[in-house]
């Protein structure tokens, strides 16, 4: 009759458990994230067409020939035109971080929050190209066949000025995804916390204590 002893096999060395997979839940918790960013990235296309349908634009005087002057050089058209993109940023920015919570913060935490706050900075960047995009074309070629004295009115431009970004106006996209996330984690966790507290200090029901010293 032959012994045989255990001995760790050679995927355990020392006899250490073998390093484990990913748990499926994070896996998923990386799916959703990536899910979350593509998405808030996406709600940046209407929310530039919105801008872009909604807001102000400046009228220009033609001169001569593709050149043009502002009417009013002090026309509040241009603020008007980024306090557009700022409340548009807002609406669309409420829809990714609530979007985000019910997808997946509530559940994965960090890294879909992560995403919720990167999609909307991408969301923003979208919405500033669909909006100062929409409508070049058509100026361009009023600027080129109007006559001297046509009024036109110029696509929008985010700043002021096509090739610059105004960051502050930018900001408004993810600092109201970021809000409507955490206001609704702080929310529900402290339904939770209030919940758990009076399961804890609720009474035990009659008789169901029993007197071992009898």
């Amino acid at each position: 009759m032959s012994r045989t002893s255990e001995l760790p096999s050679p995927s355990q060395p020392d006899g250490l458990e073998p390093e484990r997979a990913p748990a499926p839940s994070a896996r998923r918790g990386v799916v959703v994230s990536i899910a979350i960013l593509l998405g808030g990235v996406l709600i940046g296309a209407p929310g530039g067409l919105a801008w872009a349908l909604l807001a102000p634009r400046v009228a220009y005087e033609v001169v001569s020939r593709g050149l043009a002057d502002a009417v009013n050089p002090e026309t509040s058209g241009f603020i008007a035109a980024d306090a557009w993109f700022c409340l548009i940023g807002v609406v669309c920015g409420l829809i990714i971080g609530v979007g985000g919570y019910l997808l997946g913060v509530r559940r994965y935490g960090p890294g879909p929050m992560a995403a919720v706050l990167a999609g909307s900075v991408g969301a923003a960047l979208v919405a500033r190209i669909i909006g100062q995009s929409w409508g070049v074309s058509q100026f361009d070629h009023k600027l080129l066949t109007s006559p001297a004295g046509t009024l036109v009115h110029a696509p929008l431009a985010l700043g002021g000025g096509p090739s610059q970004i105004l960051w502050p106006a930018v900001a408004f996209w993810p600092l109201a995804a970021c809000l409507a996330a955490g206001a609704l984690v702080l929310l529900f966790s402290s339904r939770d916390g209030e919940r758990q507290g009076r399961h804890r200090s609720a009474p035990p029901p009659p008789f169901a204590w029993t007197d071992q010293g009898r």
